[in-house]
């Protein structure tokens, strides 16, 4: 996760450069004011915000429905129980026996080998169903 730090910055000036950055587009907020003397004071600041980027792999929407099913009946979830490609094992309850029975149903489910290092990088459903994308692409 990346952090963009506040900044604030003033100019003052005549009503010329007033004008043509009153009309500029500038992300954050634009402070302007008249004092007594008639000249222009034009502010802008930044607000301090987080920058949080994802990431996702192509995983087909059919790949992601049958591994959301997979793991639902793994972990014994409820049929209305919602699951999506965001869904966390460990936020389901699963622990690392449940994690591993997961990963066996879906390599039977998908006819395919997983190897013990990708295992235990999976986390969510989309990790898992962007993993047994690629094992399908290769094995074709």
């Amino acid at each position: 996760m990346a952090a963009a730090t506040g900044a604030s910055i003033s100019l003052r000036s005549g009503p010329q450069l007033h004008q043509n950055l009153a009309t500029s587009s500038i992300y954050g907020s634009r402070l302007v004011s008249l004092n007594a003397s008639g000249r222009s004071s034009l502010s802008f600041r930044s607000t301090p915000q987080s920058v949080q980027l994802q990431v996702s792999c192509a995983a087909k929407k059919e790949t992601v429905d049958m591994v959301c099913g997979i793991v639902k009946k793994q972990l014994a979830l409820k049929d209305d129980d919602k699951l999506t490609a965001e869904s966390k094992f460990t936020d389901l309850g699963a622990d690392s026996l449940d994690t591993v029975e997961i990963v066996m149903g879906l390599e039977e489910a998908f006819d395919i080998c997983v190897e013990e290092d990708s295992a235990q990088s999976i986390t969510t459903v989309q990790e898992a169903a962007d993993l047994i994308q690629d094992l399908i692409e290769k094995k074709a």
